[in-house]
């Protein structure tokens, strides 16, 4: 199973890079995710977070 991130299940997606010759070859796009001790319901949890959700502040670190 692949790392999603744990608070918007942001995870691994996958297209094509286009050459300039008009060639298509599949590749992934992978979320910027980071392992993160966060505070949930009083417990400590090390949870896989994106960047994103962190910045804006949806987690709370422990």
């Amino acid at each position: 199973m692949p790392r999603k991130c744990y608070v918007c299940d942001k995870q691994v997606i996958s297209g094509n890079k286009v050459s300039h010759s008009n060639i298509h070859t599949k590749r992934t796009w992978k979320p910027n995710l980071k392992k993160v001790r966060i505070l949930e319901n009083g417990t400590v949890k090390k949870v896989d977070v994106c960047t994103r959700c962190l910045r804006s502040g949806k987690v709370e670190k422990a």
